[in-house]
C-alpha cells in the first residue's frame, strides 16, 4: 500500500514522483505545490501578529487568512485522491465488462479532483491578495511566493483537467479563473516594478 503523501518526507516524494511509474504524477505534483504555496502565505500571516499589527487591525486580517489556510493536509490529500482516481481510471481501460454508469462515475471523479484543486488555488490566491496590503512588510515576499506557487499549481491542475476531457463550458469557466489568477500576478509584479523604480 502506498504511503500517503502527507506522511512522506519531501525528498522521498520527489524521488517517487521522478520514478517510472503511473503515480504519483502531475496531479500529485500540483497538489503538493499548492500546499507549499498555502504554507508560505500562512507563515507570512503568522508573522503579522505584532503589537502594531494588533493595534492597526492587520493581525485580525492575518488571522482570517490563517483560518482560511487551515487545509494544508487536505491539499496534500488531493495528491492521494489523484492517484486513486487514476488507478480507477486505468480499470475503465482494462475491464471490458464495466457498466456504463460505473465508468461514468470513475471518469467524473477523475475530472473532479484536479478541478477542485484549481478552484481551491483560485480561492486561496484571492484571499492572500486581500491580505497583502496588511501583511508585515518584512515578510510580504513570502505571501507573494504563496500566490505564485498556488498560481503554478492551478495551471498544473488545469493540464490534468484537460486530460480528463471536460465540457466546453467547464473549460471556459476554469480558464476564466486562470485569467483572474494571472491578473493578480501581473498586478503584483507591476507594483513590485514601481516600488523598485522608486528605490532606484
Amino acid at each position: 500500500m502506498m504511503t500517503s503523501t502527507s506522511a512522506q518526507q519531501l525528498g522521498k516524494f520527489v524521488h517517487t514522483l521522478a520514478a517510472k511509474q503511473p503515480t504519483p504524477g502531475g496531479g500529485a505534483a500540483a497538489a503538493v505545490g499548492a500546499a507549499v504555496g498555502a504554507a508560505a502565505a500562512k507563515m507570512a500571516a503568522q508573522y503579522t501578529q505584532r503589537k502594531k499589527d494588533i493595534e492597526s487591525g492587520a493581525a485580525a486580517r492575518a488571522q482570517t487568512l490563517i483560518d482560511q489556510l487551515q487545509d494544508l493536509d487536505s491539499l496534500l490529500d488531493m495528491a492521494d485522491e489523484d492517484a486513486k482516481a487514476y488507478a480507477a481510471l486505468q480499470r475503465t481501460w482494462k475491464e471490458a465488462d464495466m457498466s456504463f454508469d460505473e465508468k461514468a462515475a470513475i471518469e467524473s471523479k477523475a475530472l473532479a479532483v484536479p478541478t477542485n484543486l484549481l478552484e481551491k488555488c483560485h480561492q486561496h490566491i484571492l484571499s492572500i491578495q486581500e491580505f497583502l496590503p496588511h501583511c508585515n512588510p518584512n515578510i510580504t515576499s513570502d505571501a507573494k511566493v504563496g500566490i505564485h506557487q498556488l498560481a503554478g499549481a492551478a495551471r498544473a491542475a488545469y493540464q490534468t483537467v484537460l486530460v480528463n476531457k471536460p465540457s466546453g463550458d467547464e473549460k471556459k469557466r476554469l480558464k476564466s479563473m486562470l485569467k483572474e489568477i494571472r491578473d493578480v500576478e501581473e498586478e503584483m509584479l507591476d507594483i513590485d516594478v514601481l516600488v523598485q523604480l522608486e528605490v532606484e
